[in-house]
């Protein structure tokens, strides 16, 4: 299984910890806009570091350099030049021509040849003092960009931080979640691996680690290579702060031009990539708003609902190509709602394709921004149907405590979750619906009305009690009685 935590210490951790104090006492309150402006530090410091690979390609072949990033009036805003400035007229440079210059970038230079200079066309620069941007660029400058681990590291840090400030929580699906559920799905080299609500990129990270660790002998091969650069990770979202810290956040993890690209997954314009993709990770929003007038048609016919998770769920099976797989996390209410879209959509699941797996979470996952329960589905586009049996397994707990502070704990099931997804053809046909995972044949769930939530398939092992017999009670009863009665004589005859 794949790292569950990344985790940066000593004098990187404590440096990142002091900026981000200072950002907050400097009036900057929301984590999302903290991290936004690192990032933005964070892409220009990589533009010099792109430019300075060329000059020095160019030095060692004599071919001078085709195409500049930075033009020779423009020497001046690289990060190597401006990290030795005075904090005031670094501050001045910064905001009336770094920002500017960035903004452009993606129309005027086709950028670094990549989306991120085209998620920069709306950057603002929002660091309020020249003292607090010397601090950011201080830090930065220490970080050694060449390790794609620290910077992986660094990145996961800063993005724990909007959770744990608990303010936009919802953008970020606990890691250890997402890990696991790249872990059960296995991604493998040639995957094309979507999230259409990627947020800030958790699912795409994680998955692209588990292809480094696992199937690093094919990344020597350059098709294969190219193809995990270039053309194996896509994700859409419709928040622009969120491409820019998802594009950077996969940048940082050592992606060099993921497929990040505005868009409203659930709108008529989204339509066009329908079996495209072989792999989907994702938690979509919950209960978003809808505006039914721009919602795709498509998915209308298919389901017919405002709900925004039944229509996510729609989109997925309409963008896996056939053989492709999902693993997404939904509300509870999508396993029984009793509506005509929801039964449908489960229907369609079990019918139609191969449902796989339904994971039930606690509901303390989400705190300390939701209380929300929720689930993990697993399935596979056949178009064919195919579910035999389906897999439950009830998680108890994730090694976290399940109040507002998540505090780590001893107890958790991730792990034996993994080792039984393994399991789930052969030996976990053996256990009972009294243990925490166990096989449910699709006949039981076609007569459960295609019910998918585990308490109606689960059996509850009710502990035995001896009651005493009625009358042995009452005669002990009547004897305390006549106990108090002799009890009450005896005072009565003390008091004459």
């Amino acid at each position: 299984m794949v790292k569950l935590h990344h985790v940066i210490t000593g004098e990187l951790k404590s440096r990142i910890d002091r900026v981000w104090d200072a950002f907050w006492s400097g009036g900057i309150s929301n984590p999302l806009q903290v991290i936004e402006q690192i990032t933005y530090l964070l892409f220009l410091r990589r533009l010099d570091d792109l430019e300075t690979r060329e000059e020095s390609k160019a030095e060692f072949t004599g071919i001078p350099v085709a195409t500049r990033l930075f033009s020779p009036a423009q020497q001046h805003l690289r990060w190597s030049r401006l990290r030795n400035k005075d904090a005031e007229s670094m501050f001045d440079i910064v905001d009336k021509q770094v920002f500017p210059y960035l903004r452009e970038l993606g129309s005027t230079v086709g950028g670094d040849g990549s989306a991120y200079a085209e998620h920069m066309k709306d950057a603002r620069f929002a660091i309020p003092t020249p003292a607090l941007l010397s601090k950011v660029v201080d830090m930065l400058d220490h970080i050694p960009m060449d390790n794609r681990d620290t910077n992986g590291d660094l990145y996961e840090y800063l993005l724990g931080k909007i959770a744990s400030a608990g303010v936009n929580g919802q953008f970020r699906t606990p890691r250890h979640i997402i890990n696991l559920m790249v872990a059960m799905m296995a991604p493998r080299p040639d995957d094309e691996i979507c999230d259409p609500a990627c947020g800030t990129a958790g699912f795409l990270v994680s998955a692209s680690e588990y292809v480094r660790e696992h199937h690093a002998t094919a990344l020597m091969n350059k098709a294969q290579r190219e193809h995990y650069h270039r053309s194996m990770f896509h994700g859409y979202d419709f928040d622009s702060t969120m491409l820019r810290i998802g594009s950077m956040n996969m940048l940082m993890h050592g992606i060099d031009a993921p497929d990040i690209r505005y868009r409203d997954s659930l709108a008529e314009s989204a339509s066009g990539e329908e079996g495209r993709y072989s792999l989907i990770l994702a938690n979509p929003p919950f209960a978003g708003s809808l505006d039914y007038e721009q919602t795709s048609k498509d998915l209308l016919a298919t389901v017919k609902t405002k709900k925004t998770e039944l229509l996510f769920l729609a989109l997925f099976l309409k963008l896996l190509k056939t053989g492709g797989r999902a693993a997404v996390i939904v509300p509870d209410g999508v396993l029984f709602g009793s509506t005509t879209a929801h039964r449908a959509l489960r229907k369609a699941l079990v019918e139609d394709q191969k449902l796989d797996a339904v994971v039930k979470l606690p509901s303390g996952v989400f705190k300390p921004y939701a209380g929300v329960s929720t689930a993990i589905l697993f399935f596979t586009k056949t178009e064919s149907g195919g579910t035999d049996d389906v897999w439950f397994y009830d998680v108890q707990a994730d090694g976290f405590s399940l109040d507002d502070k998540r505090n780590p704990t001893s107890e958790n099931d991730l792990p034996d979750v993994l080792a039984r997804w393994s399991q789930r053809t052969t030996t976990e046909r053996d256990r009972a619906r009294t243990d925490k995972s166990f096989l449910v044949p699709k006949a039981d769930i076609v007569a459960q009305g295609y019910d998918l939530s585990i308490n109606r398939y689960k059996e509850i092992v009710h502990e035995e009690i001896e009651h005493r017999a009625p009358l042995d009670v009452l005669a002990d009863i009547e004897a305390l009685d006549a106990e108090i009665a002799a009890g009450v004589a005896n005072l009565k005859a003390m008091l004459a």
